[in-house]
């Protein structure tokens, strides 16, 4: 099944600072949890969940205690443009996903969550709300792919894909974990990838809130407010 991890960024300071975050218990360890589906190919999948020091409800975020700096990825968006993830979030709230678009659940269950607790917000703080999905599937998630399955969920959200090196080293600088899919002999595709989404604060770029994926849309709802403003849940 497909995994993926990456420790690479442009600036060296930022990985360093997540590295150290998951060394000093940031993130104590990955559980693994197989899925499956089908779709045309049978598309499987592993997820993985992270634990926050001290544990946590799996239905409610978790504060971490080494909050990590946001990934230095720049990659493309579904118009075909570059889009530096550090620079066009800077100062603003940010909810941040791996996943893909052929996942047979736990993306998608994700995803519409996040959009129908974003859609109770006031219109101001929607506007200030950046939902950012980097697809952990690169060889089939293209620009276009990527906005036409993104559109179902928000026409807001921010979908990056580009080389499968750069966005599992992004993801690795955050502790999740994605690998390159592969097609079985049956012609199943598997895919591995982190199900945690991460919050971003607008007051100094940090994620200071992790998110699993068991938590329902009630959780994002109740959440939104504060994390808009930059508070802890």
């Amino acid at each position: 099944m497909t995994r993926t991890l990456h420790p690479r960024g442009r600036r060296t300071g930022r990985t360093r600072t997540a590295r150290a975050a998951v060394g000093l218990g940031a993130l104590a360890a990955l559980l693994l949890t197989g899925c499956g589906g089908s779709d045309g190919d049978s598309d499987q999948h592993d997820h993985d969940a992270a634990k926050v020091e001290g544990g946590s409800s799996p239905k409610k975020g978790s504060v971490l205690d080494r909050p990590f700096e946001k990934p230095d990825l720049t990659l493309t968006d579904t118009t075909g443009e570059e889009y530096d993830l550090i620079e066009a979030t800077k100062g603003r709230p940010t909810l941040l996903y791996f996943g893909y678009t052929h996942c047979p659940d736990v993306c998608p269950l994700t995803m519409g969550n996040i959009a129908v607790a974003k859609s109770k917000l006031p219109k101001a703080q929607q506007k200030r709300l950046r939902v950012v999905f980097v697809t952990s599937d690169p060889k089939r998630d293209t620009p276009r792919e990527l906005g036409k399955w993104l559109r179902s969920q928000d026409p807001s959200f921010v979908g990056l894909t580009g080389d499968f090196d750069t966005i599992q080293a992004g993801a690795r600088s955050v502790g999740i974990s994605i690998e390159p899919s592969y097609k079985k002999k049956n012609g199943d595709v598997v895919s591995t990838h982190g199900a945690q989404v991460l919050a971003f604060s607008p007051k100094d770029d940090r994620a200071h809130v992790l998110y699993g994926e068991n938590v329902p849309e009630s959780t994002y709802t109740k959440d939104l407010p504060r994390l808009v403003k930059g508070e802890n849940p």
